[in-house]
């Protein structure tokens, strides 16, 4: 039983201190599906959606659904202490628990106390070790306790900054393309004669904010939980309107700039594929058409009026739906696993953008 916790303990500290890499330092996708991040984040995300599921729409599931991205990583980063502690405390025991213990602990709970007291570095020194490695077996996770806390410093700022940075810009959006943000909104507060310039201005920062997007999002997925502070808005939804617009403009807007747009759409595209991929989640069309007959008919009619009309000329729909199956089945995956629901291509009637409601 000894030599089992021995190696029971090694096994675990590495398990904790790679996933802890992976998950903090590795910049980079990890596929392998055998994660404890992973295996975290499945576990809590699935019944905590489940529970979402049951609330009313609107208000209250955002408020709801805004709690576990933070919580989460508080979560995580308990289970990681806890998993070293735990560790430690299981090699103190293989080795025989050669501890100087007070009165009333005894056995793995002596051997546990002093992992802990040694991890968080409390140092009261009622529980002592005894053997030489012992000692230097304390002296290690007291260490490592240090090393998890200035771990904690440096994670938690990063991950503040990145969601700031998204969260700016998707809160630019909210006077360029409504509340919640649709594509012929979009085009229609673009269709002036400075539009032209405003649009491919806002382009290329969609195309920066989209790879910004995709690098952060990859490095720390947690990020994707976080909730954007309006009930009408999400990261999901503004890349989908941008991957709407875009499509618009390269399938046949005369007065916009195609290629701007292409690239536009090339990076978000690319952010919504890897993205689907890190959460596992295979795409899927949208049930029903986001884009049916009717709405294309009135979509139509939307952009001539706008003063952004979109070609007559056969073959812009079929180009449209091509460029529409490249995308909206990685951001139906994301939006249906995430509870983030997809914008329209219209606005709803009566919408009002959110500084304007906003006291």
């Amino acid at each position: 039983m000894h030599d089992f916790a021995l190696a029971a303990g090694v096994l675990l500290i590495l398990i904790v201190l790679w996933d802890a890499f992976e998950t903090t330092v590795l910049p980079r996708r990890v596929s392998r599906r055998f994660r404890l991040t992973r295996i975290f984040y499945r576990t809590t995300w699935i019944p905590f959606r489940a529970i979402a599921r049951g609330i009313r729409f609107g208000n209250p599931r955002e408020n709801f659904l805004s709690i576990f991205g933070p919580l989460s990583l508080i979560l995580l980063l308990v289970t990681w202490a806890f998993g070293l502690i735990v560790a430690f405390g299981l090699l103190h025991w293989g080795l025989g628990s050669r501890l100087t213990l007070p009165a009333g602990i005894t056995g793995f709970r002596a051997d546990l106390y002093l992992s802990g007291t040694t991890f968080f570095t409390l140092g009261l020194g009622d529980v002592a070790p005894t053997s030489g490695a012992s000692r230097v077996l304390t002296v290690v996770e007291g260490g490592m306790g240090f090393g998890f806390l200035a771990l904690v410093i440096g994670y938690l700022p990063i991950l503040s900054q990145a969601f700031s940075r998204r969260e700016a810009t998707i809160a630019l959006l909210d006077a360029r393309a409504g509340s919640p943000p649709t594509a012929a909104e979009l085009l229609r507060r673009h269709g002036s004669a400075e539009g032209a310039e405003a649009l491919m201005e806002l382009f290329r920062e969609w195309e920066r904010w989209s790879a910004e997007l995709l690098e952060s999002h990859v490095s720390f997925p947690v990020l994707a939980y976080y909730r954007s502070q309006h009930d009408n808005q999400s990261w999901v939804a503004a890349l989908t309107t941008i991957l709407d617009v875009c499509s618009l403009v390269v399938a046949g807007i005369d007065k916009a700039p195609t290629r701007d747009a292409r690239l536009a759409f090339a990076m978000a595209r690319h952010a919504v594929v890897d993205l689907a991929r890190v959460f596992s989640q295979d795409p899927r069309a949208p049930q029903p058409d986001r884009l049916p007959d009717t709405e294309l008919a009135r979509l139509k009619q939307a952009l001539a009026s706008s003063g952004m009309p979109l070609k007559s000329d056969a073959g812009v729909v079929e180009h449209l739906v091509h460029m529409r199956g490249t995308y909206e089945p990685y951001v139906h995956a994301l939006s249906e696993f995430l509870l983030m629901p997809l914008p329209a291509w219209l606005p709803p009637a009566g919408a009002k953008d959110n500084w304007q409601i906003t006291r």
